[in-house]
């Protein structure tokens, strides 16, 4: 079986970078690659201690400037060197069961383009938490239960109701991110323009139910604090905007119309509003509210 690549763009917390290293080090299968891209983080510190681990399965790697979120996705997608990688975030957890559990979900499944394995929430202090966005989005899942496979229009249409994926636990086939490659004006939503472009292509995704990765929720997150000031959701209408109409060139009129309504997406920045109000935000309100009602952006 392949050896699994794991690229960690580092950008954040010291504290939970080092778990998220440790966790990947007490690993049940030996068998993986990491690489710590740290992408020019002011604190000397974190980057001299990944620096000064002593294991030959581990490499780090500075940039000399900052290239951001989707720079150092793109970054990661070439540093990967096996035929599958996962672009891990530098505070989340991998259980110990992570690259067993992946390596023998992609034996039995070889030709699968990406692998969403079992995930559970944690906050920042590493507690389970269930958010209500993620127990929602778990309803536009489907497909069933244990392991199977997703594709086509049904699996477009589900994403675009409610992206259910889980970004740095998602495991890909990388030449194929290399081939497709994650767009740069993207911060936020790039994991779900790669899928798509892969579904629709004709890729295949694998689902798995066994809880083998934590991933947390902050409020220092890209996704977080681009939710009250409306960034994110500017992002996201684009995104919709533009995939419904290629979704209409191949036919996928289904997928269109999800593309077309995001009403979890809507529902999202409706539960954000309140905190844009506190904050007197006129041009955040503008663009939840405009994104709520579904109408273009003033």
């Amino acid at each position: 079986m392949v050896t699994l690549d794991i690229v960690m763009p580092f950008y954040g917390r010291f504290d939970h970078f080092r778990e998220a290293v440790a966790s990947v080090q007490a690993q049940t299968d030996p068998d993986w690659r990491l690489v710590i891209v740290d992408d020019c983080y002011p604190d000397p510190a974190p980057g001299a201690w990944a620096g000064s681990l002593l294991d030959h399965r581990i490499s780090y790697v500075r940039n000399d400037t900052n290239r951001g979120v989707s720079g150092a996705f793109a970054q990661g997608a070439l540093l990967m060197v096996n035929d599958f990688g996962v672009l891990a975030g530098c505070d989340d957890i991998l259980r110990p069961q992570f690259v067993e559990r992946v390596r023998n979900l992609l034996h039995s499944h070889p030709d699968v383009s990406f692998l969403q394995p079992g995930v559970r929430i944690i906050d920042e202090n590493g507690r389970q938490v269930r958010p209500i966005a993620d127990r929602v989005k778990a309803l536009y899942r489907g497909g069933g239960s244990g392991t199977y496979e997703l594709a086509g229009e049904p699996l477009a249409t589900s994403l675009l109701r409610g992206n259910w994926a889980y970004f740095p636990s998602v495991v890909w086939r990388a030449s194929t991110l290399r081939e497709i490659g994650f767009r740069q004006d993207l911060k936020v939503v790039q994991d779900l323009a790669m899928m798509l472009e892969i579904i629709a292509g004709g890729g295949t995704m694998l689902v798995d139910d066994e809880v083998v990765f934590e991933y947390r929720r902050h409020a220092g997150s890209v996704s977080a604090a681009g939710g009250p000031d409306g960034s994110k959701f500017r992002e996201e209408r684009a995104l919709f905007r533009q995939t419904a109409s290629q979704l209409r060139e191949i036919g996928w009129a289904k997928a269109a119309r999800a593309a077309d309504r995001h009403i979890s997406s809507r529902l999202h920045a409706l539960a954000d509003l309140p905190i844009a109000l506190g904050r007197s935000d006129l041009l955040a309100i503008r663009t939840l509210v405009s994104h709520v009602l579904g109408v273009r952006y003033p």
